[in-house]
């Protein structure tokens, strides 16, 4: 899930500590890492894009992959219609904020529906950085609604909306919402 690097529309909480121009930088590049440390034959990466009319026709982001609108509603919503459109087969959304996300985690992550019906990796926020169906066509009632987003409870709640799946665990990784966040992934302890 991406969105257009538009100054003052992604990443203001890391605007605040760094600044809206260098927080949208950041957020540009990082997106662009993540599609050529991702890029892999054994997978389809698809973007879904927000807004829906300027990503579908952005020339920001690589012309070669596909795109799909994430269309309206809260992000729960936006997800479940965007894990929704690839039908029948397992499929993985992933955030655009993660910078330590390699092949191997994805691999792993699909490798998980083996004994799985759906995957999430856990942010070290108390969010996720990737959530997974086998059967994404086929998502159980309420799923993805009364998730308390941007908190520390939106993968407790997101587990809570759908009890029928069977969750398997990626790694847990970080994601970059602060200047506190950048900080710790460049200078760990």
């Amino acid at each position: 899930m991406v969105k257009e690097p538009y100054l003052g529309r992604v990443k203001t909480r890391l605007g605040l500590d760094l600044g809206l121009v260098a927080a949208t930088w950041w957020y540009r590049h990082q997106v662009m890492r993540t599609l050529r440390n991702l890029r892999d034959p054994r997978w389809r990466i698809v973007l879904a894009v927000s807004p829906d009319r300027e990503g579908m026709r952005s020339r920001i982001w690589p012309g070669y992959l596909p795109r799909i609108p994430q269309g309206s509603g809260d992000l729960g919503s936006r997800m479940a219609r965007c894990l929704a459109y690839v039908g029948g087969a397992p499929s993985c959304l992933i955030g655009s904020d993660i910078p330590g996300i390699r092949k191997h985690h994805i691999q792993a992550a699909f490798a998980g529906f083996g004994s799985y019906s759906a995957m999430i990796g856990p942010a070290t926020d108390g969010g996720y950085w990737l959530i997974g169906l086998r059967h994404p066509a086929q998502q159980p009632a309420g799923f993805l609604r009364n998730v308390r987003w941007s908190t520390e409870y939106a993968l407790e709640d997101t587990l809570a909306s759908a009890p029928s799946l069977n969750w398997g665990r990626c790694d847990v990784l970080s994601d970059v919402d602060t200047g506190a966040d950048l900080y710790r992934l460049q200078y760990p302890a």
